[in-house]
C-alpha cells in the first residue's frame, strides 16, 4: 500500500470521534492518510456531563459555540479534517411513556435530506473508507441509531450518478465499518486488571447493563495502544462531556494498552476482497491510484456477506 488514502468517520455529536475509534484515526493520520470526521449534529442537547462544570455561566449561557470549541480542540489533538454536517441535536428522550423528540431534530429529518448533504461531503472528500455506528447506533440515541442510516444510505448512493445529481461527481467508498470500541471482552478484561491490582472497578455496572445486549461481530482489530494518550487528549477536550475522575480515565492510556492493544470494527460493506482477520481498515484497496480507480469507476457489483463476512457477488444490475 503506497500512497494517502483516506478515511471518513461518521458520528452523530462531538465528542462521539474522540471516544470510538479515535486511536485508529490518530494512527492513519501518524502514518500520511488523510482523515475527516463528519459530526452530523452540533450537539447543542448535551448534557453537562463533568460535574466540575455544572454550574459554569458561560457553558449554561451558549452551549452551542461551548461545544464548537471543543470539537476545534478535539480535532487540533487527533489532527484530522472536521466538517459540520449542520442539523440539530436530538436530545435523548427519558421518561415512561419517553416524550415526544422536538421538532427540527436531526432525527426527524427526512432521509433523504439527511442522505443528501452527506453524499455531498462524501463526494467532496472522496474517503476510500467511511466508518459509523450498527443498525442499534451503537446505543439507542436516536441520532445514532439516524447517524447509522444517513451513514449506509450515503455510501450506497454517493457512487451512483444518478442519486443527488447536484452534489457533485459520483464517488464510491469502497468499504464500510461499524465501531466495535466497546464490547464485553475489552470492558471484562478491564475490569478484572483492575480487580487485580486492588483497586475499585466501576466496569462491574457496565457489564451487568449489556447483559441482554447482543455482543457485536468483530471482523478487524487495529493496532493502535500507541496513540491511547492522543485518545485520552481528545477526550478531555471535550470537558462537558467527559467527567475526568470517571470511568474513562479509571485505567491510565499506558496500562489500557498493555490490557488491550486495539480498537474493534466490523465490517459491513466491502467492494474489495478482504483478508481472514483483517488488521487494517485499508487493507484490500492497494495503492491511492488503485483505490482511486475504484472509487471513481461508478457502483461495483461486490457487497459484503453479513453472515459469513466475505465478499460475494451482487445480482447482475440492468
Amino acid at each position: 500500500m503506497t500512497g494517502s488514502l483516506r478515511l471518513m468517520a461518521v458520528h452523530a455529536h462531538p465528542d462521539d470521534e474522540s471516544s470510538k475509534g479515535s486511536a485508529t484515526m490518530a494512527r492513519y493520520v501518524a502514518e500520511g492518510h488523510d482523515v475527516m470526521v463528519v459530526s452530523c449534529t452540533g450537539g447543542e442537547r448535551g448534557d453537562i456531563l463533568n460535574p466540575r462544570l455544572k454550574d459554569d455561566a458561560e457553558i449554561l449561557r451558549d452551549m452551542p459555540e461551548v461545544r464548537r470549541r471543543e470539537m476545534a480542540a478535539a480535532q487540533a489533538i487527533l489532527g484530522v479534517q472536521h466538517t459540520w454536517l449542520g442539523f440539530v441535536d436530538s436530545g435523548l428522550p427519558e421518561g415512561d411513556p419517553l416524550p415526544d423528540l422536538p421538532a427540527g431534530c436531526f432525527a426527524l429529518e427526512p432521509l433523504e435530506v439527511t442522505t443528501e448533504a452527506l453524499v455531498r461531503v462524501v463526494r467532496a472528500f472522496r474517503p476510500h473508507v467511511m466508518t459509523t455506528y450498527d443498525e442499534n447506533g451503537g446505543y439507542p440515541h436516536p441520532d445514532h441509531i439516524m447517524c447509522h442510516n444517513v451513514s449506509v444510505a450515503a455510501f450506497r448512493a454517493a457512487g451512483d450518478p444518478s442519486a443527488y445529481p447536484g452534489a457533485g461527481p459520483a464517488w464510491q467508498p469502497l468499504k464500510l465499518y461499524y465501531d466495535r470500541g466497546f464490547s464485553r471482552g475489552k470492558m471484562l478484561a478491564m475490569h478484572e486488571a483492575l480487580l487485580a491490582a486492588g483497586k475499585e472497578s466501576p466496569f462491574g455496572e457496565w457489564m451487568k447493563r449489556w447483559e441482554d445486549r447482543p455482543e457485536g461481530r468483530v471482523t478487524t482489530r487495529i493496532q493502535c495502544a500507541d496513540y491511547f494518550p492522543v485518545r485520552e487528549r481528545a477526550l478531555l477536550a471535550h470537558a462537558t462531556q467527559i467527567d475526568p475522575d470517571g470511568s474513562f480515565f479509571a485505567i491510565p492510556a499506558k496500562e489500557q494498552g498493555a490490557i488491550w492493544p486495539t480498537e474493534e470494527w466490523d465490517l459491513a460493506m466491502s467492494y474489495v476482497p478482504v483478508p481472514d482477520d483483517e488488521d487494517d481498515l485499508f487493507a484490500g484497496l492497494g495503492t491511492e491510484a488503485d483505490a482511486d480507480a475504484l472509487a471513481s469507476g461508478g457502483p461495483h457489483n461486490l457487497v459484503i456477506d453479513d453472515v459469513a463476512a466475505r465478499v460475494v457477488p451482487e445480482p447482475a444490475r440492468g
